[in-house]
Protein backbone atom coordinates (compact mmCIF):
# COMPACT_ATOMS: atom_id res chain seq x y z
CA UNK A 1 0.00 0.00 0.00
CA UNK A 2 1.14 3.49 -0.73
CA UNK A 3 0.33 6.64 1.41
CA UNK A 4 0.89 9.97 0.00
CA UNK A 5 0.41 12.52 3.13
CA UNK A 6 0.38 16.03 2.04
CA UNK A 7 1.12 19.16 4.93
CA UNK A 8 1.70 22.59 4.26
CA UNK A 9 1.36 24.38 7.81
CA UNK A 10 2.80 23.30 11.23
CA UNK A 11 -0.83 22.25 12.79
CA UNK A 12 -0.86 20.02 9.96
CA UNK A 13 2.68 18.81 10.58
CA UNK A 14 2.10 18.40 14.23
CA UNK A 15 -1.21 15.95 13.72
CA UNK A 16 -0.21 14.09 10.81
CA UNK A 17 3.56 13.22 12.27
CA UNK A 18 2.22 10.39 15.11
CA UNK A 19 0.24 9.06 11.76
CA UNK A 20 3.25 9.21 9.97
CA UNK A 21 4.93 7.36 12.71
CA UNK A 22 2.54 4.76 12.85
CA UNK A 23 2.61 3.62 9.41
CA UNK A 24 6.61 3.21 9.27
CA UNK A 25 5.84 0.06 11.31
CA UNK A 26 3.75 -1.65 8.83
CA UNK A 27 6.36 -3.59 6.07
CA UNK A 28 3.24 -3.22 4.04
CA UNK A 29 3.28 0.60 3.23
CA UNK A 30 5.38 2.51 1.53
CA UNK A 31 5.00 5.71 2.61
CA UNK A 32 5.61 9.77 0.74
CA UNK A 33 5.55 12.86 1.88
CA UNK A 34 4.69 16.39 0.24
CA UNK A 35 5.26 19.65 1.86
CA UNK A 36 3.60 22.53 0.53
CA UNK A 37 5.44 24.83 2.47
CA UNK A 38 2.66 27.38 2.99
CA UNK A 39 4.19 27.81 6.37
CA UNK A 40 7.63 27.59 5.69
CA UNK A 41 9.78 28.73 8.92
CA UNK A 42 6.94 27.38 11.40
CA UNK A 43 6.73 24.18 9.11
CA UNK A 44 10.24 23.54 9.46
CA UNK A 45 10.56 23.51 12.69
CA UNK A 46 7.98 20.76 13.47
CA UNK A 47 9.27 18.75 10.44
CA UNK A 48 12.77 18.62 11.66
CA UNK A 49 11.60 17.83 15.63
CA UNK A 50 9.53 14.55 14.43
CA UNK A 51 11.60 13.56 11.71
CA UNK A 52 9.91 13.97 8.44
CA UNK A 53 11.66 13.73 6.12
CA UNK A 54 9.88 15.05 2.96
CA UNK A 55 10.06 13.23 -0.53
CA UNK A 56 8.40 16.52 -2.50
CA UNK A 57 8.55 20.22 -0.80
CA UNK A 58 6.81 22.53 -3.01
CA UNK A 59 8.23 25.59 -0.95
CA UNK A 60 5.05 27.75 -2.06
CA UNK A 61 5.59 30.38 1.10
CA UNK A 62 5.77 34.07 -0.40
CA UNK A 63 5.85 37.27 1.70
CA UNK A 64 2.60 38.37 1.97
CA UNK A 65 1.18 36.04 -0.10
CA UNK A 66 -2.96 35.54 -0.07
CA UNK A 67 -5.53 32.93 -0.35
CA UNK A 68 -5.41 33.39 -4.30
CA UNK A 69 -1.87 32.34 -4.34
CA UNK A 70 -1.55 29.16 -2.47
CA UNK A 71 -4.56 27.87 -4.05
CA UNK A 72 -3.44 28.32 -7.58
CA UNK A 73 0.18 27.16 -6.87
CA UNK A 74 -0.58 24.32 -5.00
CA UNK A 75 -2.91 22.93 -7.57
CA UNK A 76 -0.63 23.17 -10.21
CA UNK A 77 2.10 21.38 -8.37
CA UNK A 78 0.30 18.37 -6.44
CA UNK A 79 -1.50 17.28 -9.58
CA UNK A 80 1.71 16.30 -10.86
CA UNK A 81 3.28 14.72 -7.68
CA UNK A 82 -0.13 12.39 -7.51
CA UNK A 83 0.28 11.39 -10.82
CA UNK A 84 4.08 10.58 -10.29
CA UNK A 85 3.51 8.92 -7.02
CA UNK A 86 0.07 7.65 -7.41
CA UNK A 87 -1.00 6.38 -4.32
CA UNK A 88 -3.63 4.10 -2.90
CA UNK A 89 -4.56 7.04 -0.39
CA UNK A 90 -3.79 10.75 -0.32
CA UNK A 91 -4.07 11.73 3.41
CA UNK A 92 -4.85 15.16 4.13
CA UNK A 93 -5.15 16.50 7.89
CA UNK A 94 -7.80 19.26 9.04
CA UNK A 95 -9.01 22.22 7.19
CA UNK A 96 -5.54 24.44 5.69
CA UNK A 97 -5.99 25.37 2.05
CA UNK A 98 -3.32 22.70 1.89
CA UNK A 99 -5.84 20.19 3.00
CA UNK A 100 -8.41 21.00 0.81
CA UNK A 101 -6.05 21.70 -2.29
CA UNK A 102 -4.56 18.35 -1.63
CA UNK A 103 -8.35 16.53 -1.60
CA UNK A 104 -9.28 18.43 -4.61
CA UNK A 105 -6.14 17.71 -6.78
CA UNK A 106 -6.70 13.87 -5.17
CA UNK A 107 -10.55 13.64 -6.71
CA UNK A 108 -9.21 14.86 -9.94
CA UNK A 109 -6.44 11.98 -10.09
CA UNK A 110 -9.14 9.42 -9.23
CA UNK A 111 -7.40 8.16 -5.68
CA UNK A 112 -8.43 7.89 -2.72
CA UNK A 113 -9.14 10.55 0.01
CA UNK A 114 -8.71 9.78 3.75
CA UNK A 115 -9.24 12.84 5.66
CA UNK A 116 -7.61 13.20 9.42
CA UNK A 117 -9.94 15.78 12.41
CA UNK A 118 -12.59 15.24 10.26
CA UNK A 119 -16.62 16.58 10.87
CA UNK A 120 -15.64 19.92 12.77
CA UNK A 121 -18.09 22.54 12.22
CA UNK A 122 -19.40 25.94 13.10
CA UNK A 123 -21.68 26.23 10.33
CA UNK A 124 -20.55 29.84 9.93
CA UNK A 125 -18.47 30.00 6.62
CA UNK A 126 -16.76 33.13 7.58
CA UNK A 127 -15.57 31.45 11.24
CA UNK A 128 -12.97 30.25 10.96
CA UNK A 129 -11.94 31.81 7.69
CA UNK A 130 -11.18 30.07 5.70
CA UNK A 131 -10.89 26.95 7.65
CA UNK A 132 -14.67 26.27 7.87
CA UNK A 133 -15.21 25.67 3.98
CA UNK A 134 -11.95 23.98 3.85
CA UNK A 135 -13.07 20.97 5.77
CA UNK A 136 -16.63 21.29 4.44
CA UNK A 137 -15.47 20.81 1.11
CA UNK A 138 -12.70 18.20 2.10
CA UNK A 139 -15.70 16.20 3.84
CA UNK A 140 -17.24 16.10 0.07
CA UNK A 141 -14.26 14.85 -1.46
CA UNK A 142 -12.80 12.39 1.13
CA UNK A 143 -13.81 8.04 0.91
CA UNK A 144 -13.14 8.03 4.54
CA UNK A 145 -13.27 10.11 7.70
CA UNK A 146 -11.46 9.98 11.11
CA UNK A 147 -13.40 12.10 13.14
CA UNK A 148 -11.89 13.15 16.52
CA UNK A 149 -14.77 12.91 18.76
CA UNK A 150 -18.54 11.88 18.79
CA UNK A 151 -20.01 15.16 18.13
CA UNK A 152 -17.78 15.31 14.91
CA UNK A 153 -18.85 11.71 13.82
CA UNK A 154 -22.36 13.30 13.94
CA UNK A 155 -21.77 16.13 12.58
CA UNK A 156 -20.86 14.32 9.08
CA UNK A 157 -23.84 12.15 10.02
CA UNK A 158 -25.87 15.21 9.47
CA UNK A 159 -24.39 16.11 6.58
CA UNK A 160 -25.43 12.18 4.97
CA UNK A 161 -21.90 10.57 4.88
CA UNK A 162 -22.22 6.85 5.20
CA UNK A 163 -21.70 5.88 8.99
CA UNK A 164 -19.50 2.99 7.55
CA UNK A 165 -16.85 5.38 6.28
CA UNK A 166 -16.74 7.15 9.64
CA UNK A 167 -14.55 6.34 12.44
CA UNK A 168 -13.89 7.65 15.76
CA UNK A 169 -10.44 8.03 16.69
CA UNK A 170 -9.68 10.78 18.69
CA UNK A 171 -7.40 13.78 18.08
CA UNK A 172 -4.06 12.91 16.58
CA UNK A 173 -2.65 16.12 18.28
CA UNK A 174 -3.18 14.23 21.35
CA UNK A 175 -0.94 11.81 20.28
CA UNK A 176 1.87 14.24 19.17
CA UNK A 177 1.78 16.33 22.75
CA UNK A 178 2.09 12.71 24.55
CA UNK A 179 5.11 11.91 22.15
CA UNK A 180 6.66 15.85 22.92
CA UNK A 181 5.96 15.32 26.57
CA UNK A 182 8.02 12.25 27.31
CA UNK A 183 10.97 13.76 25.20
CA UNK A 184 10.87 16.92 26.73
CA UNK A 185 11.52 14.97 30.13
CA UNK A 186 15.11 14.22 29.45
CA UNK A 187 15.51 17.99 28.53
CA UNK A 188 17.48 19.83 31.41
CA UNK A 189 14.87 22.75 32.33
CA UNK A 190 17.31 25.87 31.83
CA UNK A 191 17.61 24.81 28.24
CA UNK A 192 14.24 25.82 28.01
CA UNK A 193 13.47 29.12 30.36
CA UNK A 194 17.00 30.04 29.12
CA UNK A 195 15.32 30.59 25.60
CA UNK A 196 12.28 32.22 27.11
CA UNK A 197 14.58 35.18 28.13
CA UNK A 198 13.23 38.03 31.14
CA UNK A 199 10.51 35.64 31.92
CA UNK A 200 10.26 35.00 35.87
CA UNK A 201 8.42 31.67 35.84
CA UNK A 202 8.41 32.18 39.67
CA UNK A 203 5.07 33.87 38.84
CA UNK A 204 2.02 33.16 37.59
CA UNK A 205 2.46 32.82 33.85
CA UNK A 206 -0.70 33.75 31.18
CA UNK A 207 0.33 32.16 27.74
CA UNK A 208 -1.37 33.99 25.48
CA UNK A 209 -1.77 32.75 21.62
CA UNK A 210 -3.72 34.77 18.68
CA UNK A 211 -3.46 34.30 15.25
CA UNK A 212 -6.83 33.98 13.53
CA UNK A 213 -7.61 36.11 10.18
CA UNK A 214 -11.57 36.58 10.80
CA UNK A 215 -9.71 38.57 13.95
CA UNK A 216 -7.50 41.33 11.50
CA UNK A 217 -8.32 44.24 12.49
CA UNK A 218 -11.31 45.58 14.84
CA UNK A 219 -10.83 42.31 17.18
CA UNK A 220 -7.71 42.23 17.16
CA UNK A 221 -7.48 45.51 18.66
CA UNK A 222 -9.92 44.99 21.54
CA UNK A 223 -7.80 41.58 22.43
CA UNK A 224 -4.77 43.68 23.04
CA UNK A 225 -6.41 46.11 24.90
CA UNK A 226 -7.58 43.62 26.96
CA UNK A 227 -4.50 42.11 27.73
CA UNK A 228 -3.01 45.60 28.20
CA UNK A 229 -5.22 46.43 30.99
CA UNK A 230 -5.01 42.69 32.34
CA UNK A 231 -1.38 43.45 32.44
CA UNK A 232 -1.78 46.51 34.61
CA UNK A 233 -4.24 44.59 37.06
CA UNK A 234 -2.00 42.18 37.65
CA UNK A 235 1.37 43.69 37.37
CA UNK A 236 2.86 40.27 39.19
CA UNK A 237 1.53 38.43 36.06
CA UNK A 238 3.93 37.51 33.72
CA UNK A 239 2.07 37.81 30.34
CA UNK A 240 4.01 35.61 27.39
CA UNK A 241 2.69 36.00 23.90
CA UNK A 242 4.79 34.16 21.10
CA UNK A 243 3.74 36.42 18.23
CA UNK A 244 2.59 35.09 14.74
CA UNK A 245 4.24 35.81 11.72
CA UNK A 246 1.54 37.38 9.82
CA UNK A 247 1.71 40.59 9.02
CA UNK A 248 -1.53 41.75 10.36
CA UNK A 249 -1.25 40.05 13.81
CA UNK A 250 2.05 41.70 14.47
CA UNK A 251 1.69 45.61 13.90
CA UNK A 252 -1.26 45.60 16.22
CA UNK A 253 0.07 43.53 18.80
CA UNK A 254 3.44 45.81 18.54
CA UNK A 255 1.92 48.92 18.17
CA UNK A 256 -0.02 48.25 21.24
CA UNK A 257 1.93 45.98 23.82
CA UNK A 258 4.81 46.77 23.11
CA UNK A 259 5.94 49.17 25.73
CA UNK A 260 3.70 46.86 28.73
CA UNK A 261 6.05 45.94 31.41
CA UNK A 262 5.02 42.92 32.03
CA UNK A 263 4.47 41.80 28.58
CA UNK A 264 6.88 39.35 27.04
CA UNK A 265 6.45 39.59 23.22
CA UNK A 266 8.54 36.60 21.90
CA UNK A 267 8.94 34.78 18.57
CA UNK A 268 6.89 32.00 17.75
CA UNK A 269 8.88 29.12 19.51
CA UNK A 270 9.48 25.64 18.14
CA UNK A 271 6.88 22.74 18.96
CA UNK A 272 8.81 20.82 22.06
CA UNK A 273 9.40 24.70 23.58
CA UNK A 274 5.89 25.71 23.15
CA UNK A 275 4.75 22.66 24.88
CA UNK A 276 7.56 23.20 27.82
CA UNK A 277 5.80 26.83 28.00
CA UNK A 278 2.22 25.15 28.21
CA UNK A 279 3.17 22.72 31.25
CA UNK A 280 4.68 25.86 32.79
CA UNK A 281 1.54 28.55 32.62
CA UNK A 282 -1.27 28.94 34.88
CA UNK A 283 -4.00 29.88 32.35
CA UNK A 284 -3.87 29.92 28.85
CA UNK A 285 -5.92 32.67 26.42
CA UNK A 286 -5.67 31.54 22.82
CA UNK A 287 -7.87 31.53 19.51
CA UNK A 288 -6.13 27.93 18.62
CA UNK A 289 -7.93 24.98 17.83
CA UNK A 290 -4.58 22.77 18.41
CA UNK A 291 -4.10 24.84 22.40
CA UNK A 292 -7.83 23.90 23.03
CA UNK A 293 -7.02 20.11 22.29
CA UNK A 294 -3.73 19.71 24.03
CA UNK A 295 -4.11 21.83 27.40
CA UNK A 296 -6.28 19.72 29.10
CA UNK A 297 -3.81 16.93 28.67
CA UNK A 298 -1.89 19.13 30.80
CA UNK A 299 -4.89 20.49 33.39
CA UNK A 300 -4.08 24.25 32.08
CA UNK A 301 -7.75 26.27 31.61
CA UNK A 302 -8.20 27.77 27.95
CA UNK A 303 -10.08 30.86 27.87
CA UNK A 304 -11.11 30.53 23.99
CA UNK A 305 -10.88 34.55 22.03
CA UNK A 306 -14.17 33.51 19.02
CA UNK A 307 -17.05 34.14 18.94
CA UNK A 308 -17.87 30.35 17.81
CA UNK A 309 -16.09 26.91 18.34
CA UNK A 310 -16.02 23.86 16.16
CA UNK A 311 -14.18 22.49 19.13
CA UNK A 312 -17.59 22.82 21.75
CA UNK A 313 -16.07 19.50 23.40
CA UNK A 314 -13.98 20.96 25.87
CA UNK A 315 -16.07 24.23 26.83
CA UNK A 316 -19.37 21.57 27.19
CA UNK A 317 -16.71 19.57 29.56
CA UNK A 318 -15.44 23.07 31.67
CA UNK A 319 -12.05 22.71 30.51
CA UNK A 320 -12.10 25.71 28.22
CA UNK A 321 -14.38 29.00 28.04
CA UNK A 322 -15.94 30.74 24.89
CA UNK A 323 -15.79 34.45 25.03
CA UNK A 324 -15.40 35.85 21.82
CA UNK A 325 -12.73 39.41 21.30
CA UNK A 326 -14.45 42.12 23.53
CA UNK A 327 -11.54 43.49 25.14
CA UNK A 328 -14.56 43.61 28.90
CA UNK A 329 -14.91 39.95 28.41
CA UNK A 330 -11.16 39.04 28.10
CA UNK A 331 -10.43 41.19 31.37
CA UNK A 332 -13.58 39.66 32.71
CA UNK A 333 -12.41 35.83 32.10
CA UNK A 334 -9.08 36.51 33.35
CA UNK A 335 -9.34 38.12 36.14
CA UNK A 336 -12.20 35.69 37.29
CA UNK A 337 -10.02 32.82 37.07
CA UNK A 338 -6.95 34.92 38.62
CA UNK A 339 -8.80 35.43 41.34
CA UNK A 340 -11.05 32.59 41.97
CA UNK A 341 -9.24 29.09 42.74
CA UNK A 342 -12.52 27.24 43.27
CA UNK A 343 -13.18 28.33 39.73
CA UNK A 344 -9.72 27.61 38.27
CA UNK A 345 -9.99 24.15 40.33
CA UNK A 346 -12.91 22.88 38.55
CA UNK A 347 -11.62 23.46 34.99
CA UNK A 348 -8.68 21.89 35.73
CA UNK A 349 -10.38 18.79 37.07
CA UNK A 350 -12.13 18.47 33.60
CA UNK A 351 -11.33 15.51 31.53
CA UNK A 352 -10.06 15.90 28.65
CA UNK A 353 -12.84 15.20 25.84
CA UNK A 354 -9.69 14.97 22.62
CA UNK A 355 -8.63 11.73 22.74
CA UNK A 356 -6.39 9.27 24.62
CA UNK A 357 -3.13 9.49 22.62
CA UNK A 358 -4.17 6.43 20.73
CA UNK A 359 -5.61 7.54 17.35
CA UNK A 360 -2.70 7.27 14.98
CA UNK A 361 -2.80 3.26 15.39
CA UNK A 362 -7.02 3.23 14.60
CA UNK A 363 -6.19 5.32 11.61
CA UNK A 364 -3.57 3.05 10.34
CA UNK A 365 -5.44 0.44 10.96
CA UNK A 366 -8.42 1.47 9.15
CA UNK A 367 -6.42 2.13 5.97
CA UNK A 368 -4.83 -1.44 5.92
CA UNK A 369 -8.49 -2.96 6.40
CA UNK A 370 -10.58 -0.36 3.74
Amino acid sequence: MKLLFILGTRPDAIKLAPVIQEARKHKKIKIYICLTGQHRHMLDQVVNFFGIRPDFDLNLMEPNQNLFDITSKAILKLGDIIKKVNPDWVIVQGDTTTTFVGALCAFYNKTKIAHVEAGLRTYNKFSPFPEEINRTLTTQLADIHFAPTKKAEKSLLKENIEKKKIFITGNTGIDALFYTLDKIKSIPRNKFAGSLKNIDFSKKILLVTGHRRESFGKPFQEICLGLKQIAREFPNLEIVYPVHLNPNVRKTVFQILSKVNNMHLIEPLNYPSFVWLMKNSYLILTDSGGVQEEAPSIKKPVIVMRNVSERMEGIEEGIAKLIGTKKSDIVNSVSGLLKDSKQYSKMITAKNPYGNGKASPIIIRELLNA
